[in-house]
């Protein structure tokens, strides 16, 4: 039994089809934890077991751990809490019921950084290394997900790239660093989840195939959406106020912050690309199939 938490996510809504797939060859059966069931796919829904509520919630995850091998981890951020409280806080639960229930294997999305002197003021970043920590201490065999920014990060800025041909970040224009799709992390994921032959606790990087700068993603995107895109830098001031406008709490806003400030700084640049670490998607086969859709609509 593998249950996937967030299977309707950015990464789950990858994840949950190549499992749906690949998990009669295996013997498996999946079981998904999802605040509303309707939203899963509907060549999904009838082959996975649905435990409704969040796995933040001590009752959920003791109802869907039970009898479980191994788990996906997936942690929502929650821009209402402090960092501390958004990651480890809402995996607290799940820490216990994984001891509780015997789980063997946890496959978690985490972040790179781990062993890095910027890890301990990384923001989010340091928050998620935490829970790395706190999975860890709960006896399951545990895979973190070590994983740069997404290309999905630059859906958000669709509308810009469309009325104004602008993307804006807090990163330097000129700094190269990994990026990553969604679809090669969950590729990842399922190989772990479907093959446990692993044991004790390791990071798994997950890099892309090549490092990029904002102003060559402006250039790619140039090329494949047949107009101008450009790049313009935010100053992390002006990122703390705008965000602390939207409502978001203070906390939680100083840990994106802290979070690209310590990307900024190399942060990322910690793990080697190789063939274990990198992924197959580049970034402008993802604007093609993803980016330029959005943009478009």
């Amino acid at each position: 039994m593998i249950v996937i938490t967030a299977p309707t996510g950015n990464i789950g809504r990858h994840l949950l089809p190549l499992l749906v797939r690949a998990a009669p060859a295996h013997g498996e059966e999946l079981r998904v934890i999802a605040r509303d069931p309707a939203r899963l796919p509907d060549e999904v829904r009838d082959h996975v077991e649905v435990v409704v509520g969040s796995h933040g919630d001590t009752e959920v995850v003791d109802r869907a751990f039970e009898g479980a091998d191994a788990v996906f981890w997936l942690v929502p951020p929650d821009a209402s809490l402090s960092p501390a409280d958004a990651y480890c806080g809402f995996t607290r639960p799940a820490a216990k019921a994984l001891t509780a229930h015997g789980v063997g294997h946890v496959v978690g999305v985490s972040a790179l950084g781990r062993g890095t002197p910027l890890a301990d003021r990384a923001g989010l970043v340091t928050a998620s290394l935490a829970m790395d920590d706190l999975i860890a201490t709960s006896g399951a065999a545990y895979r973190a997900l070590a994983n740069p920014s997404f290309f999905e990060n630059l859906l958000e800025e669709a509308d810009s790239i469309r009325e104004k041909g602008v993307f804006t970040d807090a990163a330097d224009a000129d700094r190269k660093a990994p990026l990553v799709a969604v679809a090669d992390i969950a590729a990842v994921a399922a190989r772990l989840l479907l093959d446990r032959s692993w044991t004790g606790t390791d990071d798994v990087p997950v890099l892309g195939p090549q490092d990029l700068s904002p102003n060559d993603l402006a250039r790619i995107m140039t090329e494949q959406l047949g107009h101008p895109v450009r790049y313009e830098r935010q100053s992390l001031e002006d990122l703390r106020t705008t965000l602390l406008g939207y409502g978001l709490h203070e906390a939680f806003v100083q840990g994106i912050a802290d979070m690209k400030q310590a990307k900024d700084d190399g942060l990322d640049a910690g793990v080697t690309r190789t063939a274990d670490t990198a992924s197959p998607t580049t970034f402008e086969q993802w604007c093609a199939q993803t980016l330029k859709p959005a943009v478009l609509a």
